[in-house]
């Protein structure tokens, strides 16, 4: 009988240490990422968007909860929530707490899968030859959903899954058109399609999972910029190479950032959070972004 060849105890410790950090250290890690967007009119004043999503949150994660909370002192003009943000049925109270600051200011919001099917254990390895599309295998949500939008409606933020607004921001007016999430097939674009506001001075789109399909259409409207999140920017990378997987239909090298999707701006939210089953993130910090909304420039 062949005996199993043993693994080197400098492997494993190498192994329990990157786990340690992803665990621990980088899940914690969080950053504030900054992008300026021209978008705007000649002569326009910027506009900041401050972008969160997938903070997937329990309500013991007081770190997070209070790096949340010191995000208002930067002061922006807009919030827009792109939607996984719980992931326990008691997490409402620990969320709000989180936004309270920034409450006071306009925001939107979409939701993901996961504010309305709570987490549940699973391999993360299949993510390498499959999405997590319609994972949840349940038509009843078991996690409270309109609590969560009710909190933030209350407030006066903008519901946009499946529906248009118009909200101000700064100097601006922004058309807004949003749509729920694609991953559980409850996104509706027929619900919002035409073409987006013309007078509006930006068109803005917003979605939870960042599907080519719908990103098409939202800029054959006229949106020109669309936010979207749900990809964990990979959450476990690899050094030099990127994300492994994005799971959905987005390509790897846009799995997280600024960049163009055919005439619109496109920005992914690395998120916030991960799965409480899966508690790690490598080569991938948890981020919010402060999208700076600049003026084009002129056409020679």
């Amino acid at each position: 009988m062949r005996k199993a060849a043993a693994i080197p105890l400098s492997l494993l410790g190498l192994g329990a240490a990157g786990l340690g950090y992803a665990s621990i250290i980088e899940r914690n890690w969080f950053r504030l990422r900054r992008f300026d967007v021209p978008v705007l009119q000649p002569g326009q004043r910027p506009v900041r968007i401050l972008h969160l999503s997938d903070l997937h949150l329990t309500p013991g994660r007081t770190r997070l909860i209070n790096w949340v909370r010191s995000l208002d002192a930067l002061r922006p003009d807009l919030v827009v929530n792109t939607g996984d943000t719980l992931a326990h049925p008691d997490a409402v109270p620990a969320y709000l707490h989180a936004v309270e600051p920034l409450l006071d200011r306009p925001g939107l919001f979409v939701y993901g899968s996961n504010d309305l099917y709570a987490p549940r254990p699973k391999n993360p390895a299949r993510y390498l030859w499959r999405t997590s599309k319609n994972d949840s295998g349940r038509h009843t949500p078991d996690l409270p959903w309109a609590e969560l939008g009710a909190g933030m409606t209350s407030a006066g933020w903008l519901d946009m899954n499946n529906t248009t607004a118009r909200i101000k921001a700064g100097d601006i007016e922004i058309f807004v058109g949003g749509i729920h999430d694609s991953h559980i097939n409850r996104d509706r674009y027929d619900e919002i399609a035409g073409p987006a506001a013309a007078d509006a001075d930006l068109r803005l789109g917003v979605m939870h999972s960042p599907e080519p399909s719908n990103m098409s259409r939202f800029a054959a409207d006229g949106y020109q910029l669309l936010l979207a999140g749900h990809t964990h920017g990979g959450q476990l990378c690899v050094p030099f190479y990127g994300a492994l997987v994005t799971n959905c239909g987005i390509d790897r090298a846009r799995v997280k950032g600024l960049s163009r999707h055919e005439t619109s701006w496109l920005h992914v939210s690395a998120g916030l959070g991960t799965s409480p089953y899966a508690p790690a993130r490598f080569s991938c910090p948890p981020e919010a972004t402060l999208l700076t909304l600049v003026p084009r420039r002129p056409a020679r």
